[in-house]
């Protein structure tokens, strides 16, 4: 299969894969059923699309769409605890047009959101094959994304999903001399600086292992790194 020629090209054939019987069948269950304080909504409930600056100098990948958050918006971090604790981060340093996810008028400045596997998972859990099948999508983005300076890994999921896809460029890569502690920073083969951090779910900021200052240095960081 040829590679898309646009990151819009791109994201149509996201939206339209069906590589994953598993997943598609739960995101159309769960867009059936809904969730009760979501019952007058239409769900997405088909893979959710990257979306940002195709100019972008960073990238945030996290692992994958929320049941009843982009799974039910249609948009990346949109409409669960995840973005909520996201994209007021993403305004005070710079990268997003309002501090809120949620309704219209949201614009990324300088960044691209995207995820390891484009459809919500039973259990936040994405199986290996399902990750692997996802894999080809993240390979076409970032060569896609000319500007592209740094990533911003949201997890380890989503750290080794990139160091997954600097193997398929390298294969010398030894992964196992990336660990992905909060804060660490690497310089890979590709010229790209990888940067992990904690995932923004409730699990986490609830518990306070990830605060809103911790999240903002992250980004400033990733801002300093690529030159913006």
């Amino acid at each position: 299969m040829s590679g898309a020629k646009s990151l819009a090209e791109l994201n149509r054939r996201i939206v339209a894969c069906e590589r994953c019987p598993r997943l598609r069948a739960y995101c159309a269950e769960v867009a059936r059923k809904r969730r009760r304080a979501y019952a007058e909504c239409e769900y997405w409930g088909r893979p959710v699309p990257s979306f940002g600056d195709p100019e972008a100098r960073v990238l945030a990948l996290g692992l994958a769409p929320g049941a009843h958050g982009s799974n039910r918006t249609g948009r990346m971090f949109t409409g669960d605890g995840s973005g909520d604790f996201l994209f007021p981060v993403l305004y005070e340093a710079g990268f997003a047009s309002q501090p809120e996810a949620a309704g219209d008028g949201m614009r990324l400045d300088g960044l691209w959101i995207s995820a390891v596997a484009h459809c919500a998972p039973p259990a936040n859990k994405p199986t290996r094959e399902e990750l692997d099948n996802c894999a080809p999508w993240l390979d076409e983005e970032i060569a896609l994304l000319k500007n592209l300076r740094v990533a911003v890994c949201l997890g380890k999921i989503a750290f080794d999903g990139l160091l997954a896809h600097e193997q398929r460029l390298d294969g010398a890569l030894r992964r196992a001399e990336f660990g992905s502690a909060h804060g660490a920073e690497y310089e890979l083969p590709s010229g790209l600086v990888a940067i992990a951090s904690y995932h923004p779910s409730l699990q986490n900021t609830n518990t306070g292992r990830l605060t809103k200052a911790m999240m903002l240095k992250i980004f400033q960081r990733a801002r300093q790194r690529a030159e913006l």
